[in-house]
């Protein structure tokens, strides 16, 4: 059969998302680190106080009114901010802006985010994936040899879990060309940020995502933060409309309710700590996570435990690749959820 596409859609394969039952299904869903508790109740009600308006018109293209909220929580200014359908848009909108063939290619440390690849094949751009070393330390000198139109670092990382010392991304910013990428998702878990690197740097972008700490994966809004050069390209091959206004509203309502956010992230980070002791006395190794997950190594076979879990209706990630095939990453849930995770390998491990 013929194809109808351009040859660096024939060669990709698609970005696979973590598996999503049908809505009802009775599972424990540990496998796409979405948060286990609610959104905001001030959040909530935004979608009560629907005005037809809202949808009979187009929305804010720039946001502001989010940004606006953005602003005041985090202290950048409002021109320094852009707004995606989730902050996988914002990536788009960075590798269609800067990347293309060989001259501009991107650059990582794996294992990360497998999205960064396949936006690259997308585009397309070469990529260069620089292995991380097994205790995870940034390979910043292979990373500015490199020297990439982008290089993304995840801080925290998925599915490692660990934190890039503020201070050598500092070091990669001075000595790369090219834009350094920090995505953020999963910050409001971990004990630090590279925010202010963005005051520091005209080639820095900090990503953020409401996916994780907000609890707002299902409505698909996150940002980015960057000084307003760079934002410039970015808003050029930004879709016209690409946050709908009831994610404007209710994000909005989400990002000034920090108080809320933060005693979840408060609950998460505690049952992730307890989370890593039970296993640990169930014989797994787990390392160290500033995530909502644990990546951890079973003491029997991860592929056949990952299935079994699946039967008893449990989800957890498996990656069959090279350095992960051997390990599960677990989304942190409720004391409750935990409590059935850990029942059922109690009975599942030898």
């Amino acid at each position: 059969m013929r194809s109808f596409f351009r040859p660096a859609v024939d060669a990709m394969t698609g970005y696979v998302p973590g598996e999503q039952p049908k809505p009802g299904t009775k599972i424990i869903k540990l496998n796409t680190n979405e948060n286990p508790y609610p959104p905001s109740a001030k959040a909530m009600a935004i979608l009560h106080q629907i005005d037809g308006e809202w949808l009979r018109r187009y929305p804010d293209p720039y946001a502001r009114d989010f940004c606006s909220a953005v602003s005041q929580v985090l202290d950048v200014p409002t021109d320094w901010i852009i707004v995606g359908n989730g902050s996988d848009d914002v990536l788009n909108m960075l590798v269609r802006a800067c990347a293309e063939g060989r001259e501009r290619k991107i650059v990582y440390p794996t294992p990360t985010y497998v999205l960064y690849k396949t936006l690259a094949a997308m585009q397309p751009a070469e990529i260069l994936e620089v292995p991380y070393s097994d205790n995870f330390e940034l390979p910043i000198e292979a990373l500015v040899e490199a020297q990439g139109a982008i290089t993304f670092i995840a801080s925290p990382n998925s599915p490692s879990g660990h934190l890039v010392d503020t201070d050598q991304l500092r070091e990669l910013a001075s000595r790369l060309n090219g834009v350094l990428a920090v995505d953020e998702a999963y910050v409001d878990f971990a004990s630090g940020s590279a925010l202010a690197l963005v005051r520091e740097f005209e080639n820095v972008i900090v990503l953020r995502t409401m996916s994780k700490g907000y609890s707002l994966a299902g409505l698909r809004l996150g940002f980015g933060i960057a000084q307003p050069p760079l934002l410039a390209g970015m808003f050029k091959v930004k879709d016209s409309y690409n946050v709908d206004a009831l994610a404007i509203h209710v994000g909005t309502a989400s990002m000034l309710d920090q108080d809320y956010k933060k005693t979840c992230a408060e609950k998460v980070k505690a049952n992730r700590s307890q989370l890593a002791v039970d296993l640990k006395q169930l014989g797994f190794t787990v390392r160290e996570s500033h995530g909502n997950f644990v990546l951890v190594t079973p003491p029997t076979d991860a592929e056949t435990l990952y299935l079994a879990l699946k039967e008893r209706g449990i989800l957890v990630r498996y990656f069959s690749q090279p350095g992960l095939s051997d390990k599960l990453r677990i989304t942190v849930g409720t004391d409750e959820q935990n409590q059935m995770l850990l029942e059922a390998l109690v009975s599942l491990l030898p």
